[in-house]
This record gives C-alpha cells, structure tokens and sequence, in this order.
C-alpha cells in the first residue's frame, strides 16, 4: 500500500506543481503557475509536509497526511465542484471563465455552473485517489 501511495504522491506533487509554475500544451495553457507568492504555493507545501510526514513518522505521519489531503479536497470541493452542482452567480462564472478562458476544457462551458477544466478534474480525481489509498491504509493497519 504504501508503494501505491508513494507513486500517487509523486504524481500529485508533479501535477500540482503546475499551479506554481504554468503547464502548456502545445499553444494551450494546461495549467497557469501563480509563483510562489501564491495560496497554490502554501497548499504545496502543506501537502509536502504531509507527505514528509507519511514517510518519515509512521503511524502518525498518516493522519497529518490525510489531515491535509481532507483540507485540500474541502477548498477543492469549495472552488469548483460546489458552483458545478448547486449553480454559480453571474459574477463568480465571469471571473471563472475570464481565469480559466486558455486552459484546455473536458467539457463546454456552461450557462449557469462552474464546470472545471483538464487540470482540475486531473487534479482532483489524484486528491481523492490519495485520500481512498490512505483511508483503506489506515483501515487495514
């Protein structure tokens, strides 16, 4: 178990670091970087303490870690996937599409609701991949 959560780590943190320096794809924008002057940035190294953490101070290292990982898909869940299934006001759908408007879409955007880009869905579907191993983890030890 630990192995497969060591591997999604990896990816998590090498996905995620998009957010602190800019991902493209061809001339598409997978991902802007906002530095590390950025809440992106204190997010990453919350979750790089976690996951220090995790390796470094068994048994314990697990509940800081998934301490972290419950908080980061919170604020995820806040960010996007709320305004996707209850509806998002005019203002907040302007300032979503005017952020987002060069990153690579999974889906058309929609007329009433926040709907997440390529990263985000990546991004989020790696958080709760992590957060299932480890709860399973905890659960066997």
């Amino acid at each position: 178990m630990e192995l497969a959560i060591g591997i999604v780590t990896v990816l998590l943190a090498g996905w995620f670091f998009g957010c602190i320096v800019t991902y493209k794809v061809g001339n598409r924008i997978l991902v802007e970087g906002m530095g590390i002057k950025s809440a992106e940035f204190v997010m990453l190294l919350l979750y790089s303490a976690g996951t220090a953490a995790y390796f470094c101070c068994k048994p314990v290292g697990r509940w800081i870690l998934l301490g972290v990982l419950l908080f980061w898909a919170v604020v995820q869940f806040f960010c996007h996937w709320y305004y996707f299934i209850f509806g998002a006001s005019e203002k907040k759908l302007q300032g979503y599409h005017e952020c987002f408007k060069d990153t690579i879409p999974l889906f058309p955007p929609d007329e009433t609701r926040i709907v997440p880009d390529l990263y985000h869905v990546i991004l989020h579907l790696l958080i709760v991949g992590e957060l299932a191993l480890l709860i399973i983890e905890l659960c066997i030890n």
